[in-house]
């Protein structure tokens, strides 16, 4: 027999007051265990055990609901939870409808401290300086490569990297309008315009193009005149109250970017390993012939794969580099601690950034 509609409304609204009362029963368990947390003097944030939460779940699903589904609906109930003990504070690029705010929530979820900063070098200073205890930071995009500010404030900063993840990124074109026409100015973050300027270059050649702090910056700018437009996310059109006059303009369909999270080291140690693991470290080696070539012998010798390797200019004039080095596993395990004990003999600078499980790719 089929049910009515309003038999079956009526069946939801009797499972959602029984996830409430589930959900505040979960609630008080984490207060508990806040309780003791604040007695032995440990982190209220474990990004590894809340992972391995999600992925009991998911390996446990029977669907109708899909497992791709439980992830974001988990992190809010826990991030929840989590600001009953103590919501954190996190710094990231602002202001709000960044995709770095973006990214914040979809690794902390959206029951924290927002301390949105008007750039890179302001994220890793509210981090270092404690304003803030977590600072998230772009690291690399798919599209355009390494994000070369945050990598240099990395070298010098006493911040260590505990954990990233990976942000599917679609630039709309945003405006007073829902029409292209009438666009005197382009307003964006310079990754963003070179991200979209094939688009750009096809459909609005003759649009000037000027660059702003931040996507949410432009898209703020796009709110206060109509000939301008912005290019940011579709959280940043409501946030704005501004049309998407065209969706999806990047040029690479599948764009994303990883971005890191950045605190000071008493706030979280290392994360324990969990079989998906990386280690984050930049060196330098005195300059003269086959030393780059001797980094990567360590490596092959113990078995270890090396998954980035990026250069900076070390600014001393004498036409020296920085190499930052992304490599699979965990500082603790044994081939791992043996190659980067033989690599650290062969640099003239060695500094581990982190050891963390890897994000979502």
């Amino acid at each position: 027999m089929t049910r009515s509609l309003p038999e079956i409304r009526q069946q939801i609204d009797a499972v959602d007051a029984q996830l409430l009362a589930l959900m505040n029963q979960r609630a008080a368990l984490a207060n508990e265990v806040g309780h003791i947390k604040r007695v032995e003097g440990s982190p209220v944030f474990r990004p590894e055990r809340e992972a391995a939460v999600i992925r009991g779940l998911q390996e446990r699903n029977e669907g109708p609901l899909r497992s791709t589904s439980l992830a974001p609906i988990w992190r809010e109930i826990m991030s929840a939870c989590r600001a009953l003990e103590a919501p954190q504070r996190v710094a990231f690029l602002g202001p709000a409808g960044t995709f770095s705010e973006q990214a914040t929530f979809q690794f902390f979820g959206t029951s924290i401290e927002r301390v949105p900063c008007s750039s890179i070098d302001e994220v890793f200073r509210a981090a270092a300086s404690g304003s803030a205890e977590f600072g998230v930071v772009p690291v690399e995009n798919s599209t355009e490569g390494v994000v070369s500010r945050s990598l240099d404030l990395l070298l010098n900063t006493p911040l260590q990297i505990v954990g990233e993840t990976s942000l599917l990124v679609r630039h709309h074109l945003l405006r007073q309008s829902d029409s292209l026409v009438g666009i005197e100015a382009i307003y964006a973050h310079p990754q963003a315009l070179a991200q979209c300027q094939g688009w750009l270059n096809t459909h609005l050649p003759g649009v000037e193009r000027r660059t702003a702090s931040s996507n949410a910056e432009g898209a703020r700018l796009a709110s206060t005149n109509p000939a301008w437009a912005g290019i940011a996310s579709d959280r940043a059109a409501s946030e704005f109250g501004l049309h998407i006059a065209a969706h999806a303009i990047q040029d690479d369909a599948f764009n994303r970017t990883r971005f890191a999270i950045v605190c000071l080291p008493h706030q979280m140690q290392t994360p324990p390993p969990s079989g998906h693991d990386c280690v984050s470290l930049i060196v330098s080696v005195p300059n003269r012939p086959g030393a780059v070539h001797d980094l990567l012998v360590p490596l092959k010798e113990h078995g270890v794969s090396m998954t980035r390797f990026e250069s900076r200019p070390a600014r001393s004039g004498q036409w020296e580099y920085y190499f930052y080095l992304d490599i699979q596993g965990h500082a603790s395990q044994p081939h791992v601690a043996q190659a980067l004990s033989a690599l650290q003999q062969l640099c003239a600078f060695y500094k581990v950034l982190g050891t963390y499980p890897v994000g979502e790719h």
